[in-house]
């Protein structure tokens, strides 16, 4: 039996998809029925109940030869993982994560990483939350950085960061005179927001739902750059991270104000695909971020 029929029986389970499971092992749908049949063959034993339109359902001897080949499977990355280390320092690191922390948090982290360790490649790909998700599960980065990250089964999660909310206006706006700012002073104004699907959004309609507060949405963007330009200009207020709007508020492009409710923030997170053995390199340039795996 070959490793890899183990490794395409686990990301069977853990995607439940064939077609899933093909792409991630470079093969057919057919190849992966015909793998998982072997293993059927080889154990005398029915893994997957067929006719079942709820995803992949495993029979009892499904499950365990699951947990058995999870064990194998991460036996084998640590050796590895070990075996390839005095040369992982040398080889890239890939990282995804959303616009707001790449272009301000991760940046001083990187480049002290770089400074260190010249010879070492550092990937960046800017990208909405879940196709971050989606990158650490494919295993096609070594890990991502989120905000309000969400655990899932097959994801490993560690907080970094707490990062915090201001009202942030153009330095005409009336709300640009006051040292602090009430969010029921935010009711009516126009707002411009992140769409609706970014977890920040979803923060701030809570805060201001939970203050019965009602704004006017005008705008709404995927990335944090156009929200600022809008705001520059006079369309509307918005609530970002502090961190984003520095640049900005130095140059007096921008005002930004606390809340005098008290401090609200989103939680920034580093996340990989469990099980995942990192490189050397990876794990330096975490450790130099200030977090350790899981």
């Amino acid at each position: 039996m070959h490793i890899e029929t183990l490794k395409t029986f686990c990301d069977l389970v853990e995607t439940g998809s064939f077609s899933k499971a093909a792409r991630l092992n470079f093969i057919s749908q057919s190849a992966v029925s015909q793998q998982i049949k072997a293993l059927e063959r080889r154990y005398d034993s029915v893994l997957v109940e067929r006719g079942q339109r709820r995803g992949v359902v495993l029979t009892d001897s499904g499950r365990l030869l699951y947990l058995a080949c999870k064990d194998v499977l991460e036996r084998l990355r640590v050796m590895e993982g070990r075996l390839r280390e005095p040369a992982a320092m040398f080889g890239p690191v890939k990282i995804a994560t959303v616009y707001s922390i790449g272009l301000y948090a991760l940046p001083p982290y990187v480049t002290r990483f770089m400074k260190a360790y010249p010879h070492v490649k550092v990937q960046i790909e800017y990208s909405r939350t879940d196709k971050v998700c989606d990158a650490c599960l494919n295993n096609t980065i070594d890990f991502g950085i989120v905000a309000f990250p969400v655990r899932r089964a097959a994801l490993a999660a560690i907080p970094w960061r707490e990062e915090k909310l201001v009202m942030v206006c153009a330095p005409g706006h009336r709300l640009a005179r006051r040292r602090k700012v009430s969010l029921t002073q935010l009711g009516g104004e126009e707002f411009i927001a992140f769409e609706r699907d970014i977890p920040t959004r979803k923060t701030v309609d809570r805060m201001l739902r939970s203050h019965r507060i009602a704004v006017n949405t005008v705008m709404e963007f995927d990335n944090i750059e156009t929200i600022k330009r809008a705001v520059e200009v006079g369309s509307g207020i918005s609530i970002l991270p502090d961190t984003t709007v520095v640049n900005e508020v130095t140059s007096g492009l921008l005002v930004a104000r606390d809340f005098s409710e008290g401090r609200f923030t989103r939680t920034i997170g580093i996340i990989h695909r469990r099980g995942r053995v990192l490189t050397a390199a990876a794990r330096e340039l975490l450790r130099l971020v200030g977090v350790g795996t899981t």
